[in-house]
C-alpha cells in the first residue's frame, strides 16, 4: 500500500510539473500573435494547437474567440492562439484560407482537423461550447481526461481478477 502511495505522490508531483512548465510557456491562455514566423514557430513546437484565422470586424470570428478562450483555460495541454488575417498574408495563402472564421488544429505540426465558418457546427451562431470541445478530442487535438484517466486503471472482476486475464475461468467444458 505504501508503494502504491509513493508511486501516486511522484505521478501527481511529474503532472504538477508539466502543468507549470506549459503555463510559462502560456499554454492555458488565447492569445493573440500578431508575427506569422511566431505561429509556424508555435504549430511546430507545441504537440497540439488551434489557430484561429480571424477579421477583428467579423462578429462570427468574435463568437468563436469566446468559445476557443474558455476551452484554453481547461485544456491546457493544447495551445490556443489566433491570428488576424491581414498579420499574416504568407500563411493565409500557403494554408488557403479563404472563409472566416477559419479554425485550424495541428498535432505534431499537421494539419488535422480545420474548421471554416459554421456549417459543421449546425450553421449557427448559437452553438455549444461543448459541441467544439467534443469536435476537438474526436480529433485528438485535446486530450479527452475520461480516456487518460482510464488508461491508468485496470478493469478487475470483484474476485480481484483482470478482465483481460483468462486464469480461473470457467469456459473449458
Amino acid at each position: 500500500m505504501s508503494n502504491f502511495r509513493e508511486q501516486r505522490i511522484e505521478e501527481f508531483k511529474e503532472e504538477v510539473a508539466k502543468r507549470k512548465l506549459m503555463m510559462e510557456s502560456e499554454h492555458g491562455i488565447y492569445k493573440d500573435i500578431t508575427d506569422e514566423k511566431e505561429v509556424m514557430d508555435i504549430t511546430t513546437k507545441s504537440k497540439h494547437c488551434v489557430i484561429h484565422f480571424y477579421h477583428s470586424d467579423f462578429r462570427r470570428c468574435m463568437i468563436v474567440d469566446k468559445h476557443l478562450e474558455e476551452l484554453a483555460k481547461k485544456h491546457i495541454k493544447t495551445k490556443f492562439v489566433k491570428i488576424k488575417v491581414e498579420n499574416a498574408p504568407f500563411l493565409v495563402e500557403k494554408l488557403q484560407v479563404k472563409i472566416l472564421p477559419c479554425v485550424i488544429s495541428f498535432t505534431d505540426g499537421l494539419a488535422v482537423d480545420r474548421l471554416i465558418g459554421f456549417e459543421e457546427l449546425g450553421n449557427t451562431d448559437n452553438f455549444s461550447t461543448t459541441m467544439l470541445e467534443l469536435r476537438y478530442k474526436t480529433v485528438g487535438v485535446i486530450e479527452d481526461d475520461k480516456k487518460a484517466d482510464k488508461r491508468n486503471l485496470k478493469k478487475k472482476s470483484i474476485f480481484g481478477r483482470d478482465y483481460g486475464s483468462d486464469e480461473g475461468t470457467d469456459d473449458e467444458y
